[in-house]
């Protein structure tokens, strides 16, 4: 439909650029015969109105320029109008000259109309975006006076924002940047008025009574130190999410205090909306662990590309009765099929998969506390190892066409039973090589926010006034949110793997790792306390299992660009892994000491089956 006619707007456009074309036309004889229009071209101009403007109407109304609002008009909206003016007074004069052979016609005439149209109509259409900007609602008060950090696309997307809504009270007294080359230029009006560095006297110079940071791109240690030179002046403080996470670009102005997240200094993983489409919409995916932190996130994503049904597993009663809840009363359109049990039940996994035939599973079902696992190794075993290879073959039974199962940074050189029995369901991927089903793991750093995680916990403590307790100084992490996770795990099931190599080990591209130390300091300043002074840090040493740092990439690993730029795939290490009999035997030895609770003996055969895996000293 190229129009509304029901839209009184739409009959005021057409008469108003009927007018700007007719008003073209007549200023272009105007000017070609200097204001004093013979009789014969009078004559002509009355005639070609006639059957121009119609023209010239058709070829806007086919080109859609009156769907949209002229108050918000647009370069691309430009973009449409001056094609739509070529292509219209071509016309005009492909007409002239098929019925006219140009004879008694000024070129001139011609040229000139073209050129006066697009001025009209591009006047026109500017005005009336002048017009309503100047006629919004005005903003009660005097506006504060921000200064924003970020003079790229993100802070002049910000300005326009800012400019556009006299509502949000807010006044740009100008711009901090970095960059050299941009100091001393303007965005709109507003000038660069220095660098990070200069933050004390610019705002004080400016009277600045707020900071907004706009930076899309920034290291964590270039964002650190911008957040630290806004705390430093004392002035609240604010951060606008980057274009990605913004709705295609044209979300409103969403400001935020600042998040330990912005100081990741990475932007999250974008998805391939179109593999995932091709995987997920229309499909049977069933979700593992789905009350969890990781679960229940991937659950959210996955009903966004309407599955034809999605099945929810989960051991725990209120974590499915959570996510379930939540689903039906946000994704009503998506079925849900939900079951209560363990995925070391080999009947019930059977029978699950069974009826409802997935061609997707997302295995996130697992225990992951560390030191709670060496406790207990036996748990990690029956959970872990065993609900991973009872899945696994159910998958293969059943014609699952995919299978992602998500590992951690802590199988590389595992110094804990949760570690190994995470390097153990890698093996198990790796034995099943050459199966119908396509398996792939993801390898996790530390999740931001995930239960259990260090951040839920420093931020318990620092609420309590402290200490925060951190384990050794130099311990270090890498960390992801729990969104880059979870779409970390849906582009491996997108991705093209390996079957010949028994699937692919995804990681993704975390720059540094963070030292422990450092994320404390930081949450106590985002908290407005200051470290060591309202909120003490105190080492308690390490604890069993846990090492100084993690690795993402193992001995005889080699790493493998993929075609996205933000995720690695891992290859070499499955060839290590044990043949398919002495593998069955050690994991059948294992099911019996972890059934008879005998920790001593899981470790060692942990070891057999995980060389590069080191019982941690006891006691």
């Amino acid at each position: 439909m190229l129009c509304n006619p029901r839209n009184r707007h739409f009959y005021f456009m057409l008469a108003a650029e009927a007018g700007c074309f007719a008003a073209a036309l007549a200023l272009a004889y105007l000017l070609r015969f200097d204001f004093s229009l013979p009789g014969f071209y009078a004559a002509q101009l009355g005639a070609m109105l006639l059957w121009a403007l119609p023209l010239k109407l058709g070829v806007f109304l086919a080109f859609g320029l009156y769907r949209g609002m002229w108050r918000y008009t647009s370069l691309e909206d430009f973009k449409r109008l001056a094609e739509a003016v070529l292509l219209s007074s071509a016309l005009v004069v492909a007409c002239v000259a098929y019925a006219y052979g140009f004879a008694g016609f000024s070129r001139a005439v011609l040229a000139l109309d073209g050129m006066l149209t697009l001025l009209f109509t591009a006047g026109l259409r500017l005005g009336i975006r002048m017009l309503y900007s100047a006629g919004r609602g005005q903003a009660s008060g005097p506006a504060r006076r921000v200064l924003v950090i970020g003079a790229g696309g993100l802070g002049e997307r910000l300005l326009r924002e800012i400019t556009q809504s006299p509502d949000l009270n807010l006044q740009v007294a100008g711009f901090l940047d970095d960059d050299p080359d941009k100091l001393g230029r303007s965005l709109h009006g507003r000038e660069v008025l220095g660098g990070v560095a200069d933050l004390p006297r610019v705002a004080a110079a400016h009277g600045a009574e707020e900071l907004i940071i706009a930076v899309s791109r920034a290291s964590a240690a270039e964002m650190r130190r911008i957040i630290e030179a806004c705390k430093a002046s004392g002035l609240p403080h604010r951060i606008l999410p980057g274009t990605g996470q913004l709705l295609d670009g044209k979300a409103v102005l969403t400001l935020r205090p600042v998040d330990y997240l912005d100081l990741l200094g990475r932007s999250e993983v974008a998805l391939d909306q179109e593999g995932l489409r091709g995987i997920l919409t229309g499909k049977t995916v069933l979700v593992t662990g789905c009350g969890g932190s990781i679960g229940s996130e991937l659950c959210r994503q996955v009903a966004q590309f309407a599955p034809a049904r999605l099945v929810l597993v989960d051991a725990s009663e209120y974590n499915l009765y959570a996510i379930a809840g939540e689903l039906e009363a946000e994704r009503p359109e998506t079925p849900l099929f939900r079951v209560l049990g363990s995925v070391a039940d080999a009947p019930l996994m059977d029978a699950v998969l069974a009826e409802h035939k997935p061609s997707l599973v997302l295995h996130a079902a697992a225990y992951k506390h560390v030191p709670m696992l060496e406790e207990n190794p036996w748990a990690a075993v029956a959970n872990n190892i065993r609900g991973t290879r009872v899945l696994m073959e159910a998958a293969v039974r059943h014609g699952v066409a995919r299978f992602v199962t998500v590992s951690t940074d802590k199988a590389v050189n595992p110094a804990s039973v949760m570690g190994a029995s995470k390097r153990v369901t890698e093996l198990l991927m790796a034995a099943h090589a050459g199966a119908r089903t396509r398996f792939s793991a993801v390898r996790f750093g530390n999740v931001v926010g995930s239960s259990g995680s260090v951040v839920p916990l420093f931020r318990r403590q620092i609420e309590a006034g402290g200490p925060v307790t951190v384990t050794h100084p130099d311990m270090t992490r890498y960390f992801m949110s729990i969104a880059e996770a979870c779409q970390l795990i849906l582009q491996a099931a997108a991705m093209d793997g390996a079957p010949e190599t028994g699937g692919d080990i995804y990681v993704l591209k975390m720059g540094e790792p963070v030292r422990i130390v450092d994320l404390a300091r930081d949450l106590i300043r985002l908290s407005g306390r200051e470290p060591g002074v309202d909120v003490d840090i105190v080492f308690t040493g390490l604890r069993p299992g846990e090492k100084l740092a993690e690795e993402l990439v193992g001995d005889g690993e080699e790493v493998v660009p993929t075609g996205h730029e933000k995720i690695l795939v891992l290859r070499g290490r499955g060839a290590n892994a044990p043949d398919p009999a002495r593998l069955d035997a050690l994991l059948a030895a294992l099911d019996h000491a972890a059934a008879r609770r005998d920790g001593d003996a899981v470790r060692a055969l942990l070891e057999r089956l995980v060389p590069e895996y080191r019982t941690p000293p006891q006691g």
